[in-house]
């Protein structure tokens, strides 16, 4: 085990790791000084066989098993029986076996402590109550300080600030997050994440006339439209519209951005849910029940029913994330010569006529990774987690093994044609046989792998496009400002979350706008005797403190 003991070194360690070599000389006092420090700094690393610029898992390639938990009961992909896989323990040593989610991963996190350990890797959202329960009961460790003893290198791969965005207030990092974006990186590349999009199915809209749905009156106009002539097209039953996540966001936060809706005024965090364009499209909704243009279907359908209604093609349109859709929409494209697949169209819109403002990436990123306590194998497992976090580990996961699923041209690599085939017409087999791509996305950086990727087929470009262009660059600090945990704060906004799951049903469904005004002003009241204001206190502190994490005035 390598342990720096000087607590000079160490400072003078993490000095040059967070900000260059180049800074740390020109901080020292004296020329003389400053060789002589540097000379025991070099001599130290060196007696350590740690190099800064080498990441430290080429020490040790002998087989090891770590176990990695991932928080996504949806996750089907193997480790060992692709080619992708296989070529990454090879190269390193390490084999990993999955352990995935069968349901809300901090109850099964519980279950495991039950059983006395954890596994080696944990990934789970970033919103989880989980993290911070990992954290504050010292059941995970500090990244940090595994990178310090074991792989500085970590320092120089984990990505555009991550470390720093994660940093607590004890000074340490206990997660890594994948798909983390800065603006400065979104700004730069053109690719901000997003993937919020009001869609549509294509032949339907256009055979339509491709009506206005921006206003109140132009939705409920197409509404009664497909309700008059289209209700069964091309000999499918037409469902007119489904939201993703229903209450808890996609009619929630999700049409909010749709709707441009600031999330602060004058410094201070904004209660968007009493907006009032925002209450007027929920009272659009409201009529559009009331005339039986919609139904309940949107907000009771299970997941398989969704499921099998939209690998039909059977919902007229839907607030929904594009990547969501994009495997489908592809098939779809291929299969079909009437254009049945969908595409991303202006959806509702505030009085103020505004585009939307859509949530971009963010620093959080989607989810995080961290090492679990209970590992015998911590310098491996930190190890492993640099090499995935560098450029040449997110080649290796992502475009696999070089000579067999891609090749160097004109300097940079590239996916073979066949890749690229199978990328556009079957995915499945995709990640099963060779695991490329986003088989493996817990550590996926966007400012790498993206580069990599082939162009989208047309159907699945034009709904990137569509978020990218409508994408808020500076909204993503506004992710996650809801408090998370078993504190009384955290627990106040949980009961506040589930009464409105409860409610929005309740107001699309009321018998007259009276009655939608008595159970919205009922729901306001309830949410303030759950401790509201104190959720907004929480709120605006933490936003202050994001905006002092990245420097924004």
């Amino acid at each position: 085990m390598f342990i720096i003991r000087s607590p000079l070194i160490l400072a003078l360690l993490m000095m040059c790791l967070m900000s260059g070599l180049t800074a740390c000389s020109e901080s020292e006092q004296s020329e003389d000084k400053g060789a002589s420090t540097k000379a025991e700094f070099t001599e130290q690393i060196q007696s350590l066989n740690l190099n800064l610029e080498e990441p430290a898992w080429k020490l040790d390639t002998t087989p090891v098993n770590l176990t990695w938990f991932v928080g996504a009961e949806w996750y089907g992909h193997t480790w060992g029986e692709n080619l992708t896989s296989k070529y990454v323990t090879q190269k390193t040593g390490v084999n990993i076996e999955f352990e995935v989610s069968t349901g809300e991963p901090s109850v099964m996190l519980s279950r495991m402590l039950t059983t006395g350990s954890l596994p080696d890797l944990i990934t789970i959202g970033s919103w989880e109550s989980a993290v911070n329960k990992l954290r504050e009961s010292n059941l995970i460790y500090a990244l940090d300080e595994l990178a310090n003893q074991y792989d500085p290198y970590l320092y120089k791969v984990a990505g555009d600030g991550a470390l720093q965005w994660y940093r607590q207030e004890d000074g340490h990092t206990y997660v890594i997050p994948n798909d983390a974006y800065s603006p400065e990186q979104m700004r730069s590349t053109g690719l901000t994440g997003a993937n919020q999009t009001f869609l549509v199915r294509k032949d339907l809209y256009e055979s339509m006339g491709k009506p206005d749905l921006t206003t109140p009156k132009g939705f409920l106009n197409a509404l009664q439209l497909l309700k008059n002539q289209y209700s069964v097209y091309k000999g499918q039953l037409i469902s007119p519209f489904w939201a993703q996540g229903n209450a808890s966001y996609g009619m929630t936060d999700y049409l909010q951005n749709l709707l441009a809706i600031p999330h602060e005024q004058n410094g201070k965090v904004y209660d968007r849910m009493t907006d009032p364009d925002y209450i007027e499209w929920l009272k659009t909704f409201r009529i559009a029940y009331e005339q039986g243009l919609i139904n309940v279907d949107f907000l009771v359908d299970s997941s398989a029913q969704v499921q099998d209604k939209t690998n039909h093609a059977q919902y007229f349109m839907m607030i929904r994330e594009w990547t969501d859709i994009s495997d489908l929409n592809s098939k779809l494209e291929v299969l079909t010569n009437q254009n049945s697949y969908y595409t991303a169209v202006d959806g509702p819109r505030s009085s103020r006529g505004e585009s939307a403002k859509l949530f971009p990436g963010s620093m959080d990123g989607w989810m995080v990774t961290m090492i679990s306590r209970s590992t015998e194998n911590p310098e491996r497992a930190i190890r492993f987690l640099t090499y995935l976090a560098s450029e040449e580990g997110q080649r290796d996961l992502f475009l696999g093994k070089e000579g067999e699923t891609w090749a160097m041209k004109n300097g940079k690599p590239q996916l073979t044609a066949a890749m690229v085939q199978l990328h556009e017409t079957d995915r499945e087999r995709l990640g099963k046989e060779y695991g490329i791509m986003d088989t493996y996305w817990m550590l996926r950086n966007p400012s790498f792998v993206n580069k990599w990727r082939p162009e989208n087929a047309p159907s699945i470009k034009q709904m990137e496009d569509f978020a990218n262009q409508q994408a808020d660059l500076d909204s993503g600090i506004y992710k996650g400002l809801d408090p998370v945990g078993d504190s009384d704060i955290a627990l106040a906004w949980s009961r506040i979350s589930q009464n409105w799951e409860e409610v929005l049903p309740e107001l699309i469904t009321a018998k007259d706008e009276a009655a939608f005004d008595k159970i919205f002003e009922n729901f306001l009241i309830r949410r303030v005797n759950y401790g509201f204001n104190q959720v907004m206190e929480y709120r605006q502190a933490e936003l202050e403190l994001r905006k002092a994490k990245i420097a924004i005035p």
